[in-house]
């Protein structure tokens, strides 16, 4: 009998890691209100140290890892890492590409994105259309999502040379959303930037919400429990922190108490 209930837990367990990333995704949301993501930059540090990272964030409670988010984070040295982060942990690996060289065959899946608000044809759709072949060839699940830079945007706003969304219009990113809906997008990421003096702002997040059915992602300068909270409760399924693991000495503690406060957060 014991032998029996063991093998049963072998199967689940191999069923979940069988299972696709959208799919893990929504079901941590479903069942915790939010789900926490931290991004790590291959560019930043050497592949096992990105590794150490990912398994830290995971013991804090992390639901995934996202690799990538700048021009540098491809080549071996992606692949190196998105191997040794693989090695370390069981968490879902997906790809953030910030050009079609930030694609790998290692990894579970990739947001297959499109800064929309880019005044830029490449970063709509001309590093999708040299990214895809690959993505289809390496077999990677895809998903797609719209790519939205909020005021203040940072590095990743000038360089995508975008359009800002304006902190003050949030009719304008749900407007935004709903066109990435419409074109069949299932994700909308809100990015304030990477280590943003300030978040995206909670009444856009809600005007986003308001108006799609799409997983929304928010982040950029989340750096405490109540920042995620609030937006969480205004309606963001899934959080991103990244600059946080890079520089906090206590990063790991920062991590637990922002999974911990955004789950089933929604009212706290």
């Amino acid at each position: 009998m014991q032998e029996v209930r063991l093998r049963r837990a072998e199967v689940e367990i191999e069923g979940a890691t069988r299972m696709k990333v959208e799919e893990r995704l929504k079901r941590v949301i479903a069942r915790e209100g939010a789900a926490h993501l931290t991004l790590i930059d291959p560019a930043k540090q050497a592949p096992r140290v990105a590794a150490q990272i990912a398994s830290d964030v995971a013991s804090a409670g992390s639901d995934g890892i996202m690799v990538g988010g700048s021009t540098r984070a491809g080549g071996s040295l992606l692949d190196r890492t998105v191997v040794e982060i693989k090695k370390a942990i069981k968490l879902p690996v997906i790809l953030f590409p910030a050009s079609e060289a930030g694609v790998s065959r290692h990894a579970d899946a990739i947001f297959f994105m499109s800064m929309l608000n880019s005044r830029d044809p490449y970063f709509i759709t001309g590093a999708q259309k040299r990214g895809a072949p690959l993505v289809k060839q390496f077999k990677l699940e895809t998903l797609p999502m719209a790519y939205l830079l909020v005021e203040p945007g940072q590095a990743v706003g000038r360089v995508g040379k975008a359009d800002l969304l304006p902190r003050a219009k949030p009719e304008l990113a749900a407007a935004y959303a709903l066109t990435a809906q419409y074109l069949g997008m299932r994700f909308v990421y809100l990015e304030a930037g990477s280590g943003a003096p300030i978040p995206v702002p909670t009444n856009m997040v809600r005007a986003v919400r308001k108006a799609t059915q799409a997983t929304l992602i928010v982040g950029g300068g989340i750096k405490t429990p109540r920042a995620a909270v609030e937006r969480v409760k205004a309606g963001a399924d899934v959080i991103v922190t990244g600059t946080i693991v890079e520089r906090a000495k206590d990063s790991v503690a920062k991590i637990r108490e922002i999974v911990k406060a955004i789950k089933l957060g929604r009212g706290a």
